[in-house]
């Protein structure tokens, strides 16, 4: 004879339910899990060469991660949006560009292709956040 199962544990049930299909849809959206970028300081460069110094730096590519999914440069604020590791900033005055987050920090810019691009930017040490 089978007894009948007690609400709360229906209940129980049915949040645990709830929640797994949840985290399952955080988890299957494009792009990957959304994040964002250590707080700092990040300094950008092009690559050097064997003859000169191993980068050359680009000091009007530079940005400060102000809060969450903030930022700042010389010229202004914006919000960016981290999907996974592509990084692409959606207001302010980097609008339109996108990066491709390596590591915890360090981050290099992808052209329109989609190929990786030449510049490289990285959270600097000295951020003492």
């Amino acid at each position: 004879m089978l007894r009948p199962v007690p609400a709360p544990l229906i209940a129980r049930a049915g949040m645990a339910a709830a929640l797994a299909l949840s985290a399952a849809a955080v988890e299957a959206a494009p792009g990957g899990p959304l994040g964002t970028l250590p707080l700092g300081e990040y300094r950008c460069e092009l690559p050097g060469d064997a003859e000169g110094a191993a980068g050359l730096p680009q000091p009007d590519e530079d940005f400060t991660v102000i809060h969450g999914s903030g930022y700042a440069t010389a010229k202004g604020r914006g919000v960016y949006l981290r999907t996974g590791e592509r990084v692409e900033f959606t207001s302010g005055p980097m609008r339109g560009l996108v990066y491709s987050l390596s590591g915890r920090a360090f981050l290099r810019r992808v052209a329109p292709d989609g190929s990786p691009a030449p510049l490289r930017c990285v959270r600097s040490p000295n951020s003492g956040r």
